[in-house]
């Protein structure tokens, strides 16, 4: 029997959700998932996603109905993965503190927009990471909240530059955790689809999204 996901999309279109969660299923589809690719929140009120394998949020500044949450925190409680990048999971629903909890982090800043930066791999034995190596990344560097139990693969290091006050500061950019029997997975690279034509960060969310399935 194939693993079932969900991928709902909507919000802010400067983060490509659309053309984004197209390539995320396709990428599902090639390891044999079936996936369904719905517009906006309504479809997280049907209490049978606690039967999915995975979820993925596609959806950045938006808002969702306590139902909705409800379930979707229920579901990934439950063993339901839950997989995501930027701000379309790291910035989805901004009022909704309990999807914050169950993420493990949520955007604040991106000092100096698209810029050029590095990524560091903080666990190089973790098969999500294995055999990356840290790499040069051009995009926004996300200034994070972040729990401090996330399980952290990745981190980039500010610098001065853009904002003084965070000098040195060691940011998590991909890490994984569990939400009661959930596997949560979540990378901050991936602000439009187009970086998915980076190897390494596809690779990333591909193997990530893999480990958080059911």
């Amino acid at each position: 029997m194939s693993k079932t996901a969900l991928i709902f999309w909507g919000g802010w279109e400067g983060h490509t959700p659309a053309r984004s969660a197209n390539i995320v299923k396709e990428i599902l589809t090639g390891h044999g998932f079936g996936v369904r690719l719905e517009q906006g929140t309504a479809g997280l009120a049907d209490p049978e996603i606690s039967q999915l394998d995975l979820i993925v949020p596609m959806v950045t500044m938006s808002t969702i109905e306590k139902p909705e949450l409800e379930n979707l925190v229920a579901a990934v409680r439950g063993g339901t993965g839950l997989a995501g990048f930027h701000g379309t999971m790291g910035d989805s629903f901004r009022n909704e503190t309990e999807y914050q909890f169950m993420v493990g982090g949520q955007w604040v800043s991106h000092p100096g927009n698209i810029i050029d930066y590095r990524i560091d791999i903080a666990k190089p034995d973790d098969p999500i990471v294995a055999g990356i190596g840290g790499f040069a990344y051009h995009s926004e560097q996300y200034y994070m909240h972040v729990d401090p139990s996330n399980e952290v693969l990745a981190t980039t290091t500010f610098t001065g530059e853009h904002f003084e006050s965070i000098d040195g500061v060691v940011m998590p950019v991909v890490w994984k955790r569990h939400y009661g029997k959930g596997r949560v997975f979540y990378s901050a690279l991936g602000h439009t689809a187009d970086e998915f034509e980076v190897p390494q960060m596809k690779t990333i969310f591909e193997r990530g999204a893999l480990w958080a399935s059911r």
